[in-house]
């Protein structure tokens, strides 16, 4: 662990990411698993949003009790498998605003090609959590958040279920003040740009597609 990077090593984390990597986990159980573990992931992540104090008043007494501060949090899913971990962290977050980045990788340079981008507006108010299953390359997520600070945004932080050490390096020469959370930071990446040992391609997994 970093100041950069963050490794959630809670048993019940890898635990499920142990069953997500299993190749013979289906689509439904693949999915259910992506949501329980990105509540899990947001509570790393949201650890130290600012508090500020509001008074409220208990059936006793009326005390100053703490609160969020600020405006509601903005959380951006870099489309489409980052929409796995959005629907899990809205649970916990309902109120939060919601953007998409959507950008593909192409096969043959590896590099991201943007098609969509609608975010929250006054970013630069909100703490920004991006969303994307997989840190590979980390070509998109670098992507993503160039767009995201041209929009306004200055507090943000990256959330992925695998990361490989070539994206966190990428991420951290690009973004040195975005931290990553992860659930694991895997070996390598292979010559079509997979983490390895991996589990495969996300989005195919959590949407049966190929």
């Amino acid at each position: 662990m970093t100041e950069h990077l963050t490794v959630v090593n809670h048993p019940l984390v890898q635990h499920k990411l142990s069953i997500m990597r299993e190749k013979d986990t289906s689509t439904k159980s693949f999915r259910q698993l992506l949501r329980e573990i990105s509540l899990l992931l947001a509570y790393e992540v949201t650890r130290e949003l600012p508090m500020t104090t509001m008074q409220i008043e208990t059936p006793l007494c009326p005390m100053e009790a703490p609160t969020i501060e600020g405006k509601k949090l903005a959380l951006v899913s870099i489309l489409r498998a980052g929409n796995g971990l959005l629907d899990g962290i809205l649970d916990l977050i309902p109120n939060a605003r919601v953007g998409f980045v959507g950008l593909y990788r192409d096969p043959e340079t590896l590099q991201p090609v943007q098609y969509y981008f609608k975010v929250p507006s006054e970013l630069e108010d909100r703490v920004t959590i991006v969303v994307d299953p997989m840190l590979a390359t980390g070509n998109s997520s670098v992507a993503a958040i160039d767009l995201l600070k041209k929009a306004g945004a200055n507090n943000i932080r990256f959330l992925c279920l695998l990361a490989a050490p070539e994206g966190v390096a990428r991420m951290k020469a690009a973004h040195p003040d975005v931290p990553i959370v992860t659930a694991a930071l895997d070996s390598h990446l292979n010559d079509h740009g997979y983490i390895v040992p991996g589990l495969g391609d996300a989005g195919d997994r959590m949407y049966g597609t190929k």
